[in-house]
């Protein structure tokens, strides 16, 4: 009988449900299930996706030959929770309860963990999520703000990060947790999370740092109050103009870095400005974390879909490379992450937390 472990990824997003089967590290089946908005349009809130989130994901499987009998574990995006650690955490219904009826925040992904345990207390296997949206690991003194009634947030895409830091880490021969690795993570927002001897201890947001495709970053303080209270905009319009449609889309009318890239190829002075000025800020944010370790840095790394822009990278690293050699691994890699993870739990090199916070 085969030792190697075969786990199930589940990554629902707000337009599809993304599942991959992992044998071991290697990945043997992967789909994305996308969901029309009309259909998405009957549920009120993401825990009323459930049902059908679950069937077409049992349906993409059993389309594709791949039965559910010969699963070890399920690795679930973690959702909407109140802060925890990074790492695993085996599903229970206390978990179940606070992402079906008291989340933080509506999201597609609260479902993942709720579909993953109801399929393993079916087939018996254990059911984890891993470095889910809510993790926080922030130090003491990088809570800390001039305003107590607006504490910091640690928000940032966690399970990515994680992974690409322990990639990077291996790459250069240092164990993950001794190493000192800054990553950014490029798409529809920008974070970037410095990574120190294991633990994610300082972040910059996608909302107190550079613009983004979609954000619009770090704003003037004293000039968005303004703009508040002006009158002329609504909560939601200010809210959308913050997140959604900022950014690059803001600027120029996009969210395509590909498209910003064929403006500039154009001749597109504006374009070039823009987008040499998001390099430029995610530069700014990477110095801003490696202040922290006090420039003691291993590694930088550039992830996320946005990565894959060459003349961005290019620009970044232009600006951050006396700091320490920067590794470019783009995409997201959520699903293979998550699978990662949990591996680690099956294999004895990680202990899954128990989840018992209220």
């Amino acid at each position: 009988m085969s030792d190697v472990k075969t786990i199930l990824s589940i990554n629902p997003g707000s337009t599809s449900t993304k599942i991959a089967v992992y044998e071991g590290a290697r990945e043997v089946f992967k789909s994305n299930v996308e969901h029309p908005a009309e259909e998405l349009a009957k549920y009120p809130t993401a825990a009323s996706q459930y049902d059908m989130r679950k069937q077409a994901l049992l349906d993409a499987l059993e389309k594709a030959g791949v039965s559910v009998d010969r699963l070890d574990a399920i690795a679930a995006r973690g959702g909407s929770l109140p802060p925890v650690k990074g790492g695993a955490y085996l599903v229970n219904t206390r978990m179940i309860d606070r992402l079906m009826n008291r989340p933080t925040s509506e999201h597609a992904c609260n479902v993942a963990a709720v579909i993953g345990f109801e399929l393993g207390e079916g087939l018996g296997i254990p059911a984890y999520i891993y470095d889910a949206i809510c993790t926080d690991e922030l130090t003491d003194i990088a809570k800390v703000t001039g305003n107590p009634a607006v504490p910091r947030l640690c928000l940032f895409h966690a399970l990515n990060s994680r992974a690409q830091a322990r990639r990077a880490a291996e790459k250069i021969g240092i164990a993950y947790g001794k190493a000192n690795i800054i990553v950014a993570h490029l798409g529809g927002g920008i974070t970037i999370s410095l990574h120190s001897q294991g633990q994610v201890v300082d972040i910059v947001s996608d909302d107190e740092g550079p613009f983004s495709p979609e954000r619009a970053g770090r704003l003037h303080c004293r000039s968005l109050i303004e703009l508040c209270y002006s009158g002329e905009y609504s909560h939601l319009t200010m809210r959308k103009m913050q997140r959604g449609q900022g950014g690059l889309v803001a600027l120029l009318g996009t969210n395509s870095a590909i498209e910003v890239e064929r403006r500039i190829a154009a001749g597109d002075a504006k374009a070039e400005l823009v987008y040499r000025a998001m390099a430029y800020q995610i530069a700014k944010g990477v110095g801003d974390l490696a202040t922290v370790v006090a420039g003691k840095v291993d590694a930088i790394v550039l992830t996320g879909g946005v990565a894959y822009s060459t003349l961005l990278t290019g620009w970044i690293a232009e600006r951050i490379q006396f700091i320490a050699p920067v590794e470019v691994l783009p995409g997201e890699n959520e699903l293979e992450s998550l699978a990662l993870g949990v591996l680690r739990v099956l294999n004895g090199e990680e202990v899954a937390h128990d989840y018992d916070l209220p």
